[in-house]
C-alpha cells in the first residue's frame, strides 16, 4: 500500500509542476507557447479555466497522498536504520542486524552511568564582615586655613 501511494504521489508531484509551468504568466498567454493555437486546443474559453481546475485537482491529490503517506509512516515500527543504531549503541545482538564478515567487530559500548551523585547542600553560616577602618585622615584646621568672620561695623549713617 505504501509503495502504491508513493508512486501515485511522485506522479502527481511531477504533473503538478508541469501544469503550473503551463499556466500563463502575468503578461503572456498560452499563445506564446503554442503559437496562437491555445483557443483551438483548450476550447473557446481558453486555457485559463481548464488549467486552473487541473491545478486544483492535482494540488488536492498531492495533499491527500501526503497525508496518507504521513499516516502510514507513523503507524510503522522503527526502521532498519533505527534498529541497527539502537543495537550498536546498546550492544544488543538483533536478528535483523547482520554484521558482514569483512567488517571488523565493533568496539564494546561505553558503560552508561547508573546514577549521578548529587552533592548535598551545605549549610553555610552567614556573617557580616567587620567594617574596615578608614586609612585616610582628615587634616587638622590650622590658623592659615581658619576663616575669621568680619567684625560688625559701628558707623552710623546720617
Amino acid at each position: 500500500m505504501t509503495i502504491l501511494v508513493t508512486i501515485i504521489h511522485i506522479f502527481v508531484c511531477a504533473f503538478l509542476v508541469l501544469v503550473i509551468l503551463l499556466q500563463q504568466g502575468r503578461g503572456g498567454g498560452m499563445g506564446a507557447a503554442f503559437g496562437g493555437a491555445s483557443q483551438q486546443v483548450f476550447g473557446g474559453a481558453g486555457a485559463g479555466n481548464f488549467l486552473t481546475r487541473l491545478t486544483e485537482m492535482a494540488a488536492f491529490t498531492f495533499m491527500f497522498t501526503s497525508i496518507i503517506l504521513a499516516g502510514l509512516a507513523s503507524q510503522r515500527g522503527p526502521s532498519k536504520y533505527e534498529e541497527a543504531a539502537q543495537a550498536l549503541y546498546l550492544g544488543e545482538s538483533s536478528a535483523s542486524v547482520s554484521a558482514s564478515a569483512s567488517t571488523p567487530p565493533a568496539p564494546p559500548p561505553l558503560p552508561l552511568p547508573t546514577s549521578v551523585p548529587i552533592p548535598e547542600p551545605t549549610t553555610a553560616t552567614t556573617t557580616t564582615p567587620a567594617p574596615v577602618p578608614s586609612t585616610t585622615t582628615t587634616p587638622e584646621p590650622t590658623a592659615a586655613t581658619t576663616v575669621v568672620p568680619p567684625a560688625p561695623s559701628t558707623s552710623t549713617n546720617p
